[in-house]
């Protein structure tokens, strides 16, 4: 799974990157300024690095020239500004793209693969946890030489889980990165999809299973 840092000091911008980007399969990790991103740099490996460049205490333009004198990763910047300058200075310190917001979610997700590609860190797109291949180019998931297609929603929510084994999700993490954040309807609508999930993992009589920690969430295992 490919990890991408966030910098941008407006939290609503984050949530709308995060939300696009999970719902493709990505690992993200949030930072609110230029030093936070260093100081989580320092911590784990990233794969790509989406900043904006007005922030207190460290700007965009300053965090991308740390970033490219110390790492291997692509930059992309975004900000409010349009003009030649602006993105001139941005290239000179090293970004390798820039995005003028407000943008669309599906052009930052072209740019964040196309750099991916570049850089030899292509997206994942298909997930295995045990006999299950489960493909988000054509929404199909393979068991035992056999396919599948599971509505949109079920399959949505099996590759967020089979992509994060092991890992809890409390039902309003569920809905905010399955559903989106302007889902109208209530948590029961996950139970729904988990039992019927779990029905399926049943006929195909497999070792995966969802998990209910109680009081908490769900997980996906592979036993």
């Amino acid at each position: 799974m490919k990890t991408i840092l966030i910098v941008d000091d407006d939290q609503h911008v984050r949530y709308l990157v995060k939300d696009n980007l999970i719902k493709e399969g990505f690992r993200i990790v949030e930072a609110a300024d230029g030093n936070e991103a260093l100081a989580k740099l320092e911590k784990e490996d990233f794969d790509l690095a989406i900043a904006d460049i007005m922030m207190p205490n460290m700007d965009g333009y300053e965090l991308t020239k740390r970033i490219r004198s110390q790492y291997d990763l692509p930059v992309i910047l975004l900000t409010a500004k349009g003009q030649i300058e602006d993105k001139e200075k941005g290239y000179l310190l090293g970004t390798d793209d820039y995005l003028v917001k407000p943008f669309e979610p599906k052009e930052l997700l072209f740019r964040v693969n196309a750099l991916l590609r570049r850089y030899g860190k292509a997206a994942e797109s298909s997930v295995k946890a045990g006999p299950l291949y489960i493909n988000k180019k054509s929404y199909e998931v393979e068991v035992n030489g056999r396919t599948y297609i599971l509505p949109l929603k079920e399959f949505d929510l099996l590759h967020f889980l089979a992509s994060r084994p092991n890992q809890v999700f409390s039902r309003s993490q569920l809905i905010e990165n399955v559903w989106g954040l302007d889902f109208e309807g209530d948590e029961r609508t996950v139970d729904v999809h988990i039992k019927r999930l779990r029905a399926r993992f049943v006929k195909l009589n497999i070792n995966v299973t969802i998990k209910t920690i109680r009081g908490v969430g769900y997980s996906l295992e592979v036993q």
